[in-house]
């Protein structure tokens, strides 16, 4: 009897865990205007055809595949960095991609609509 609560724990633990981190935290508009108006870097992380048709103003434009390989050109890693996509999944993985890598500033705005 013990190792079945014990194993439910668990399992509630694990669940509890895997939520959270896939779970983005994300910042707002205004919060994220304010920010690259202080000199955060506007990392777009969708396809090139995405942001040649439409991109908010002074992004960068790094897809999410490339992003491993072209971590060199955001700068240092105390660099702020706003990152966004279509709707909020790609800037997730971006997010933890970058927080993984040593950059420590960095924020979700989600999708571009959220601009």
């Amino acid at each position: 009897m013990i190792w079945r609560v014990l194993v439910a724990v668990l399992v509630v633990l694990l669940l509890a865990g895997a939520y959270l981190r896939f779970t983005a935290v994300r910042i707002s508009g205004t919060d994220a205007r304010e920010r690259v108006a202080n000199g955060a870097l506007l990392l777009d992380v969708r396809t090139t055809g995405e942001f040649e048709d439409g991109h908010i103003d002074g992004a960068i434009n790094i897809p999410i595949h490339q992003l491993p390989a072209r971590l060199a050109e955001l700068g240092p890693e105390t660099q702020d960095i706003v990152v966004y996509c279509a709707s909020g999944g790609r800037s997730n993985l971006a997010k933890r991609l970058l927080e993984s890598n040593g950059f420590n500033e960095v924020y979700d705005l989600g999708g571009m609509d959220d601009w």
